[in-house]
């Protein structure tokens, strides 16, 4: 369970006593500014004022004042009534109920008073000369300007507030706070639903070497006594999906010791100097929780290797911080009892002095799940999905090679998903298929116009890539083909490719094959090629400059490999090879690409009776199975028939 150090969430103000301060404010202006029924009105001094509202005998007093260069007109009460049609029927008893403007020129003591005195006595007015000051607006012009520069703040700071260490974080929120770090803390006392190593399946021999670990910390004196050391961190690293950040969430379960986590991004701020303050007080907290877990989530944020980064230099913040980073993990000071696990899918690009012995001491490879692997992880995310009676989960392991954990998960969320959305009462095998076809391919676009002539060319196409696959072999074979479109591809094939560790040149010049064959297979049919073997053309030179740079697989340039495991030549504008070597290069690609070329041509004019009537059966259903390729070619002759794996026990 996640605890925030600095304790409960401020509470925030009912919504009540908000409206409460409007309607206060609200009352304040109206009592200020006058509560009269109707506004005064404007009338010009020569034309009305002074030759016709003065002299009628209406006006009880004139209020002229200096300052506003404004005279106020007020009423007789017995008058009133006299001038409810310019008011409408709303004439105010409280006066002024008129008024008019003047220039600065104008002498109210003299020009009022002769009008006055032309008036006979009971109907004369009063004439008062006033200098208005208000106190009311200079208050408010006070208090306005400061209240705009907090409102500014608070507008401006707020999203550095959250910066700071929002959102749970043990540093807590406020940007006097934003250099504290923003790791989530776990512990033994945390109500949440743990996960334990028994939510993790497979990953034997990682949990072995984590669980090890733990058990440092839990006894450490059972390795000391013999004169050891505890390891000071170990790094996670194997493809996304795999189950590197379970696996730590797992330590976390199973450990009785606090269990800081953190992402690496959190560490790298706009600010200077906040990524190494945040890597400071990380392990501040950490030495003083000891002994402890720190789990840093993608690391490679922070720890990729130093000026290497194109547009920064060798002194950017992302470097302070992980020079910080390198500093606290082996630093003068000491950090007995903090054990620092990581995760990563780019330890090629981390820095050395980062992988170095006495940082982290262990590298834990998180590798895709193998068949029996799979069929444990299946087993797992099956728990909640009602499945139909008598359901084989070891074929759904076999039909997934190279899915990752994450990848086994989605499908068993996208087949509910499926069976829901056709109303099934359970999950089938047909659900789990349909969801496999989905993720691998997209979504079917059956709704796409597609010609006859393409139509045809497609299944040509697909069948072709299916005859090839099917009679060489050492190819891998084909479990489905369709014409049916999904996602971008026009059509589709599926295969069940063989688990090997290694592959020979005699099996990549076969897929090679296989790969082109859909190019091929126009050629014979139309006599022409189109545009819809572009994905197979950038996989086949893909591979055939692999087997020549990389593999040492030419014969003319012999055992030399030009790949870059450490990424040191990521940046560099040189190749590591001459321009001959170059052309030599493009030569030998060009060669394989035509050998696979020849190979598949042979195989498709050799069988080009079969090889036109699985095309008319793609044409006539749309989906053909290795079921129909054995009934047109016969069993699969060599490597590894795709019936037989996917009927055989797993363990």
């Amino acid at each position: 369970m996640a605890h925030n150090i600095k304790g409960k969430a401020p509470r925030r103000s009912p919504i009540w006593l908000t409206l409460f301060y409007v309607l206060l404010f609200a009352g304040l202006l109206y009592f200020m500014f006058g509560t009269g029924d109707a506004d005064p009105i404007e009338r010009d001094w020569i034309t009305q004022v002074r030759d016709d509202i003065l002299p009628s005998g209406d006006v009880e007093k004139v209020v002229f004042v200096r300052n506003e260069k404004k005279g106020e007109i007020h009423l007789r009460s017995t008058s009133l009534s006299k001038y409810d049609n310019l008011f409408q029927g709303k004439t105010p008893k409280a006066g002024p109920h008129f008024y008019f403007l003047v220039t600065d020129s104008f002498d109210a003591e003299n020009e009022l008073d002769a009008v006055r005195q032309a008036l006979p006595e009971p109907l004369r007015f009063d004439i008062v000369i006033s200098q208005r000051n208000s106190y009311w607006g200079r208050i408010l012009d006070w208090i306005l300007f400061p209240v705009l520069l907090i409102v500014m703040w608070l507008i401006m700071f707020r999203p550095m507030r959250n910066m700071g260490g929002g959102g749970g974080g043990i540093g807590g929120a406020g940007i006097f706070n934003v250099g504290k770090t923003q790791a989530q803390l776990y512990d033994k006392n945390g109500n949440s639903q743990k996960v334990t190593f028994k939510d993790v399946a497979g990953l034997e021999e990682a949990k072995v070497e984590v669980m090890e670990i733990v058990d440092f910390l839990r006894n450490p004196k059972k390795y000391t006594s013999l004169g050891g050391k505890i390891p000071k961190g170990a790094l996670l690293v194997g493809p996304p999906g795999t189950g590197k950040t379970l696996l730590a969430k797992a330590v976390a379960g199973e450990a009785d010791v606090p269990f800081f986590s953190i992402s690496g991004s959190d560490f790298v701020e706009m600010f200077v100097g906040v990524g190494a303050s945040r890597v400071r007080d990380l392990f501040r907290q950490a030495k003083e929780k000891a002994p402890c877990i720190v789990f840093i989530d993608e690391i490679d944020a922070v720890g990729r290797a130093r000026s290497r980064n194109a547009g920064f230099t060798s002194n950017d913040e992302r470097e302070n911080t992980l020079n910080q980073l390198l500093t606290e993990m082996d630093g003068f000071g000491s950090n007995s009892g903090v054990i620092i696990l990581a995760a990563t899918n780019r330890a090629d690009i981390l820095d050395k002095a980062l992988m170095r012995a006495g940082r982290f001491d262990r590298q834990i490879h998180v590798d895709l799940p193998e068949l029996k692997e799979r069929l444990e992880i299946f087993k797992v995310h099956l728990r909640n999905i009602k499945l139909e009676d008598g359901f084989q989960v070891d074929f759904l392991a076999r039909h997934t090679p190279g899915f990752s954990g994450a990848d086994i998960a989605n499908v068993c969320n996208e087949a509910a998903l499926i069976a829901a959305r056709n109303s099934r009462p359970a999950v089938g095998r047909q659900d789990f298929l349909d969801a496999i076809d989905r993720i691998v391919g997209g979504l079917e676009r059956k709704s796409k116009i597609i010609t006859e002539d393409e139509k045809r060319t497609i299944a040509h196409h697909e069948a072709g890539h299916a005859t090839v696959s099917w009679l060489l072999p050492n190819a891998n074979p084909l479990l489905k083909v369709t014409i049916i479109p999904r996602g971008q591809a026009l059509g589709a094939a599926w295969y069940l490719p063989e688990e090997r560790q290694l592959t020979n040149v005699a099996q990549i010049k076969d897929e090679m094959a296989a790969t082109i064959a859909g190019r091929v297979a126009e050629e014979l049919v139309n006599g022409t090629v189109s545009t819809g073997a572009l994905n197979d053309l950038e996989k086949l030179t893909r591979q055939a400059y692999a087997m020549v740079s990389y593999f040492g697989m030419s014969d003319k340039l012999g055992n030399v490999s030009y790949y870059d495991s450490t990424g040191a030549r990521e940046m560099s504008l040189n190749r590591p090879y001459s321009e001959k070597t170059a052309e030599t290069i493009d030569q030998e690609v060009k060669s394989l690409i035509d050998e696979a070329h020849a190979v598949a041509a042979k195989v498709l004019s050799e069988n080009r009776e079969g090889f036109e009537r699985l095309a008319e059966l793609l044409l006539e259903r749309e989906v053909v199975f290795s079921e129909d390729l054995e009934a047109i070619f016969g069993p699969r002759r060599g490597g590894v028939d795709p019936n037989r794996m996917l009927n055989e026990d797993p363990v």
